[in-house]
């Protein structure tokens, strides 16, 4: 088959391309790259320079494709425009011409955020969607616009991940960084609020897995580890692989959200957003859990790699590359 991915240069993305490339079921791998290779320099792919919203560049770049992998998207943002324009819009720009060129199959990738805080029971896909920041919003906007434009005879399956850490991730990894040098911020009591939380290599498994379903119509699927974590467990985890202690800081939700709030305030003075901002302390203070039944029931998904085994994995790899 010959696979068109969009984000192959980011994190998941680019964990994707890997396993497309020493996947037999795969001849050419296209891949979207506005500028910078990363992490898909010196690998072999068809590059295919532009972005979304390049359409006679996608356009010609989906001859001969059998499958599209869409992963790309912005995670951090000042304003819902900027994110409806790169989740919604870009989305729509692809499954337009997919359609228009007689593609069959997607796979894309949207978030728990889109769905919203679990509350005391894991999210499934019954649960009305209800996100709490503009980076959800523009993932639920994103779903509602597939099975808007979506035809009935197109195979469409979204995949709804918890926050996903592993070897080139940068975000999580601050927290994993803060841990070495001894400090480790908590927020609640470190048994709550619980999240779920899952590793690169089952979000590929996963991506790869819905890339065989031929089911038609758009269907949505959440993934997750194999099981409910907390921050005292991930904390106990990195602290046995580090061998290093750390000083549990345990923060009220409230104290987040105003250290978010002059964090995000002194990085505008310098034109700059950051990763902790007002909108992410949003969602860092609330319970983010999942069921991944429904996807472990009809795409035969199975967590791989247990939180002990990913964590340490993600570690070594840090270590290896010098960001530990």
């Amino acid at each position: 088959m010959n696979a068109f991915v969009t984000g192959g240069t980011g994190f998941i993305g680019s964990h994707l391309v890997d396993s497309l490339i020493d996947h037999s079921d795969y001849e050419n791998i296209k891949c979207l790259v506005r500028s910078s290779e990363k992490w898909l320099e010196g690998k072999s792919y068809v590059r295919v320079t532009g972005d979304l919203h390049s359409i006679n560049v996608i356009d010609k770049a989906l001859d001969d494709v059998d499958v599209i992998f869409h992963i790309a998207a912005i995670v951090k943002a000042p304003t819902q425009a900027e994110f409806d324009y790169a989740n919604v819009e870009a989305t729509e720009n692809l499954l337009r011409v997919a359609i228009k060129k007689g593609i069959k199959k997607m796979v894309i990738l949207s978030s728990l955020a889109a769905a919203g805080p679990s509350n005391g029971a894991p999210k499934t896909e019954d649960d009305p969607m209800e996100p709490v920041s503009m980076y959800g919003e523009s993932k639920k906007k994103m779903e509602r616009m597939i099975h808007e434009v979506a035809p009935d005879d197109m195979s469409v399956t979204i995949l709804r991940p918890p926050a996903v850490y592993g070897p080139r991730e940068d975000q999580i990894y601050t927290l994993f960084k803060m841990m070495k040098y001894g400090v480790a911020p908590i927020v609640g009591d470190g048994n709550h609020p619980e999240l779920s939380i899952v590793y690169v290599k089952d979000v590929v498994q996963a991506i790869l897995k819905a890339a065989n379903q031929q089911k038609k119509g758009v269907h949505s699927y959440f993934i997750d580890g194999e099981k409910i974590a907390n921050w005292n467990m991930i904390r106990d985890i990195v602290t046995t692989v580090l061998g290093k202690k750390n000083i549990p800081i345990k923060l009220n939700p409230q104290w987040v959200q105003k250290i978010a709030g002059a964090i995000e305030t002194s990085a505008s003075f310098f034109g700059l957003y950051p990763v902790i901002n007002r909108e992410k302390a949003k969602e860092m203070i609330l319970e983010w859990t999942c069921s991944f039944e429904k996807a472990k029931n009809e795409l035969g998904y199975q967590p791989e790699y247990s939180l002990e085994e990913g964590i340490s994995r993600t570690l070594r790899w840090y270590k290896q590359n010098g960001w530990l």
